[in-house]
C-alpha cells in the first residue's frame, strides 16, 4: 500500500501542476469560466442571486488564486512539504472542482469547464470522471498520509509560488505566453471555420427494444431514429460562431478581405481608456499605409457611436458576439491584425505596436 500511495502522490502532483500551469498561462480564460458559473448559479439559485452576482467582479482574483494553488499544492505534494496539511487542502480544492464538473455535466451548464484551459478540451462527463479519479487518489493519500515524511522543502514551495504568480501577472498584463485559441497568430480564420476533412456520421436507431448503428441512413421506416453522432470529431470546424455585422447587413466575409487592423472593444464598462491616445495615433497612421482600421464590438450602436465621437476615432465599426470577442482578445481594448483572413498579429493594449511593426507583420 505504501508504494501505491507514493504512486498516487506523484500522479496527483503532476496532474495538478500541469493543470495549474495551463490555466496560469491564461488566467483571464479561467476568469471567464468562473463568471459563467456565477451567472448560472445566480439564475439557478434565486435565493443566492445577489451573492453570486457580487462575486463576478472578483472572478479574476479567484482565477489566479485557484490556478496558482493547483501548481503550489502539486509542487508541495511532490517535494513532501507538510504532506498532512497539503493533503487536506488538495481534498478541499478537488471537492470544489468535482462539484463544478458534476454541475456542468448533469445540468448541461457551462459545458466546457476549462479544467485544462484551452489546451485539452474535455466533455463534461469526462471532466467529472477525471475529478472523481483524482478525488479517489487524494483520499488514498489522506488515508496513507502517515507514510509521507515531511521534508524541509519550503524554499521550493516559495519559488513555485513566486513563479506561478509571475506567470499569471505577465499573462494578465500582456497576453498568454502560449496562445492556444483558434484566433491565434498564423491561423487562417476562413479555414478554421471549415471542417478539416469531410465529416462522417453514424446513425443510431432503435427497433424492438434494441439499438442499431448505421453509417448510412437506412431505408427501413420501422426503425426509430435516436441520434446522429460525428465519427471524426477532430475534423469539426475550430470556429463556428465568428460573424460580424452592422445595421446594413453581414460583413463577415468583408473582414477577411485585404489588410485590416481590428480594435477589439468587448464592452465599454471595463475598457481601458488610457490606451486610446496611442491607438488613435496608430489607426491614423496605418490607414495611410493601406491598412484598414475597424472596430469590433459587442456594445450597443448608440453607445459605441458616442464613444467613437468622444475619442475622435474616424473608424467604422462592426458588431460581433461578446463571447467571440473574449476569445479573440483577452484585453479590452485589444488589437488584432488580419491579412486576407490570416492572423498576422495580436497585441494587448499594454503592448500597442508601432505603425512600422504593424506594416511589417501585415506584409510578411
Amino acid at each position: 500500500m505504501k508504494i501505491v500511495a507514493q504512486i498516487a502522490r506523484i500522479v496527483v502532483g503532476v496532474i495538478f501542476i500541469f493543470s495549474g500551469l495551463i490555466k496560469l498561462n491564461d488566467p483571464v480564460g479561467t476568469q471567464i469560466k468562473l463568471e459563467e458559473y456565477f451567472e448560472v448559479f445566480a439564475a439557478d439559485v434565486p435565493a443566492l442571486h445577489d451573492f453570486f452576482i457580487a462575486l463576478v467582479p472578483y472572478a479574476l482574483y479567484l482565477s489566479v488564486f485557484l490556478c496558482a494553488a493547483e501548481v503550489i499544492l502539486g509542487v508541495a505534494l511532490l517535494v513532501s512539504y507538510k504532506p498532512k496539511t497539503v493533503s487536506w487542502l488538495l481534498l478541499i480544492i478537488i471537492v470544489f472542482f468535482t462539484f463544478l464538473t458534476f454541475y456542468s455535466a448533469y445540468f448541461n451548464k457551462v459545458t466546457d469547464c476549462g479544467c485544462f484551459g484551452d489546451a485539452i478540451k474535455l466533455k463534461p462527463w469526462t471532466s467529472f470522471g477525471k475529478d472523481i479519479f483524482l478525488l479517489a487518489l487524494i483520499l488514498l493519500i489522506l488515508w496513507q498520509r502517515h507514510q509521507f515524511r515531511a521534508l524541509p522543502t519550503g524554499i521550493i514551495v516559495v519559488i513555485a509560488t513566486v513563479f506561478s504568480l509571475g506567470i499569471a501577472f505577465y499573462a494578465i498584463r500582456h497576453l498568454p505566453i502560449l496562445d492556444l485559441l483558434p484566433y491565434k497568430v498564423g491561423a487562417n480564420i476562413p479555414q478554421q471555420m471549415q471542417p478539416s476533412e469531410p465529416l462522417r456520421y453514424k446513425y443510431v436507431f432503435e427497433k424492438d427494444g434494441k439499438e442499431y448503428e448505421y453509417e448510412q441512413f437506412p431505408s427501413d421506416t420501422t426503425y426509430k431514429f435516436k441520434e446522429m453522432v460525428v465519427l471524426n470529431e477532430n475534423a469539426k470546424p475550430k470556429i463556428t460562431d465568428y460573424r460580424t455585422w452592422n445595421d446594413e447587413g453581414d460583413f463577415t466575409q468583408a473582414t477577411f478581405e485585404g489588410k485590416k487592423l481590428f480594435i477589439i472593444i468587448k464592452n465599454l464598462k471595463d475598457l481601458n481608456l488610457a490606451a486610446f491616445p496611442d491607438l488613435r495615433k496608430l489607426v491614423t497612421e496605418v490607414k495611410a499605409q493601406g491598412i484598414e482600421p475597424v472596430i469590433l464590438t459587442s456594445a450597443s450602436g448608440s453607445d459605441i457611436e458616442k464613444f467613437i465621437k468622444a475619442q475622435q476615432l474616424n473608424v467604422p465599426y462592426y458588431y460581433a458576439d461578446a463571447t467571440v470577442l473574449k476569445t479573440i482578445s483577452r484585453s479590452n481594448p485589444g488589437i488584432w491584425l488580419l491579412s486576407e483572413g490570416t492572423v498576422k498579429g495580436k497585441w494587448h493594449y499594454n503592448d500597442t505596436p508601432t505603425t512600422e511593426e504593424v506594416v511589417e507583420k501585415a506584409n510578411s
